[in-house]
């Protein structure tokens, strides 16, 4: 079974902030982090080298792979911000209609500045993730 690549680490998140180059990205990734820490109630931490994780939940699929991921999270890359922040279930996209300006990989949101998108819903759509994997998965708490 191969080994999963996005996994906590010990890294600081703002020492990673502090290497992005793009200022925007940097303001709002520290947006973001006040954001997510608000709604989860947890404390922003690194997963993997460029992903910014909130929570922690194990998952085990039927395949039988399994591992730990964050709940919510985002990473600032060079082409755009990318929120982990949505089920990617058919039954959600309703929640994505009043987001705003933005391109989606399978369950992958990207924009390309926090300003583009609607924070009401982007609440929104958080509080939804959070309370389908809250249900489907098991959280831990740290």
């Amino acid at each position: 079974m191969a080994k999963n690549k996005t996994e906590f680490t010990d890294k600081n998140v703002d020492d990673f902030l502090q290497t992005v180059e793009n200022e925007q990205k940097r303001k709002d990734s520290y947006e973001l982090i006040a954001l997510m820490e608000k709604i989860t109630g947890e404390k922003a931490k690194m997963w993997g080298p460029t992903i910014v994780g909130f929570g922690n939940y194990h998952y085990k699929y039927k395949s039988g792979h399994e591992g730990n991921a964050p709940v919510l999270g985002f990473s600032p890359r060079k082409a755009a911000i990318s929120l982990y922040v949505f089920t990617g279930l058919q039954e959600h996209e309703h929640l994505l209609e009043n987001l705003g300006k933005f391109t989606m990989g399978k369950a992958c949101i990207y924009v390309k500045k926090l300003a583009d998108i609607n924070l009401d819903a982007l609440t929104s759509l958080m509080n939804h993730s959070i309370d389908y994997v809250t249900t489907k998965y098991t959280r831990i708490k740290e």
